[in-house]
């Protein structure tokens, strides 16, 4: 039985992008590494298996075809991406359709998000929120180019952590490195874009300013979950976003020094080995885990453990 399906991530060339994701022990091509697609079924970029029975296989493919690995779900579609995503240079200022809005115009799921912090230089920031308090002053700042009235700028520090719901404008800016945890969607409109120019078409990047208006929160709001943390001897378990504040994902920050015992509360369970190294035991089978690595819980995993020196983020579906 494979309780343990360990991942091979995909990555995304982007115009912010820059070469930092190696330092988790990647291969990665040449050019503007933005994005390191770790857990994915999305069609636009689905990682595949490295080990055991399904090796080769991809996440879309087993999800179709062999559902008693997630606990038969009734979805049509794997429902998280994991990523990691390193800004170089600034994103564009976004916002992201809930899953009416998605279905309608995009045939994809809304983009409710998170950030985990891995990173951030010395007086990085956040674009997070805006401050229009109507659709029409919202609109119009816009098209004057009020930016630095309009958007809300919130100083970041590695560890930080960020739920964010679809309609949120926002912006990983220049410096941050994130852990981001979401639902399995490629669906964004840029609200504005620093009117950068495309080096490879010489062109700026295309707007979507309609839908953008169509689907931000105005006024905007920010709900974030006070974290949860649990002491279990050296380590720390901490619960950064759960249901009722999110209703797609719960996400969970591990820093484990020693032995940490789990057991399953949902039917499969999602984790990025963000530093350090150890091992992941079920039964009595024995993974070497380590910086870089993202592997899946299946359902056939009831209990295990992981030991040693590492920091993990895992999420689960609900």
């Amino acid at each position: 039985m494979d309780e343990v399906l360990f991942f091979k991530p995909v990555f995304k060339e982007k115009i912010w992008g820059g070469q930092k994701l190696a330092r988790f022990g990647y291969d990665l091509p040449a050019g503007k590494i933005g994005e390191c697609w770790a857990i994915s079924g999305h069609s636009h970029g689905t990682t595949e298996v490295e080990n055991g029975t399904y090796a080769g296989h991809t996440l879309a493919s087993l999800w179709k075809s062999n559902q008693e690995l997630f606990g038969n779900s009734q979805l049509e579609k794997f429902p998280l991406l994991v990523k990691i995503l390193d800004a170089e240079d600034s994103l564009s200022v976004q916002v992201h359709p809930d899953d009416a809005y998605a279905k309608e115009h995009a045939n994809d799921l809304g983009k409710t998000e998170c950030w985990y912090v891995i990173d951030a230089d010395p007086g990085s920031y956040l674009i997070f929120g805006h401050h229009a308090q109507t659709r029409d002053e919202f609109e119009q700042m816009v098209k004057d180019g009020e930016w630095d009235k309009l958007l809300n700028k919130v100083p970041v520090s590695k560890g930080d952590f960020f739920f964010v719901p679809s309609g949120t404008v926002h912006a990983l800016t220049k410096g941050v490195m994130v852990l981001e945890t979401q639902q399995s969607s490629d669906t964004t409109y840029r609200l504005y874009d620093f009117d950068r120019v495309d080096q490879k078409t010489g062109k700026k990047r295309e707007l979507h300013l309609e839908d953008s208006f169509n689907v931000t929160t105005i006024p905007a709001k920010t709900v974030q979950q006070e974290p949860s943390v649990l002491k279990i001897g050296d380590s720390t378990l901490t619960t950064l976003v759960s249901d009722p504040i999110s209703k797609y994902f719960n996400v969970y920050h591990y820093v484990i020094h020693g032995k940490v015992d789990f057991s399953k509360e949902y039917p499969y369970t999602l984790v990025s080995v963000l530093d350090g190294e150890g091992t992941l035991t079920l039964d009595e089978e024995t993974y070497q885990i380590r910086k870089g690595q993202h592997f899946m819980l299946t359902a056939a995993a009831n209990d295990w453990t992981i030991a040693g020196d590492l920091e993990c983020i895992a999420s689960v579906a609900h």
